[in-house]
């Protein structure tokens, strides 16, 4: 095994620990909702210190409820990960495409053939 994939490995599992941990261990077996959100946990928090807290905007969309609200996010998380995908995968075709265009203009024994169009500095 090559040094990167003992590496990879290693980050594989502890990715995988930090997933199941909390789970195994009860974290948060505690409370009404366990694994709620920053913005739920932030709101119930405000509510409890200033009970006639108003805030200073109201959402544009409401979603009738929680699991709509999680497929939305969901959604919002899948469509972000496929931009990035078709990006990154755009960047690396280029760079693979320009690769073969160079290796394809030096020509098979490796020096520059002499079938390709002459430049502005060569004319």
């Amino acid at each position: 095994m090559t040094r990167n994939a003992k590496i990879n490995t290693l980050l594989l599992f502890l990715v995988a620990a930090l997933a199941v941990l909390p789970l195994a261990l009860g974290l948060g077996d505690d409370k009404e909702e366990p694994f709620a959100g920053a913005d739920a946990q932030a709101e119930s928090a405000i509510t409890e210190l200033k009970p006639d807290y108003k805030p200073w905007f109201s959402p544009l969309y409401e979603p009738p409820s929680g699991e709509v609200e999680s497929a939305l996010f969901a959604l919002q998380a899948a469509l972000g990960a496929g931009v990035l995908a078709y990006y990154f995968g755009v960047r690396k075709g280029r760079r693979q495409g320009l690769a073969q265009a160079a290796a394809a203009a030096a020509g098979p024994d490796g020096s520059a053939s002499g079938s390709a169009a002459p430049t502005a500095a060569e004319s």
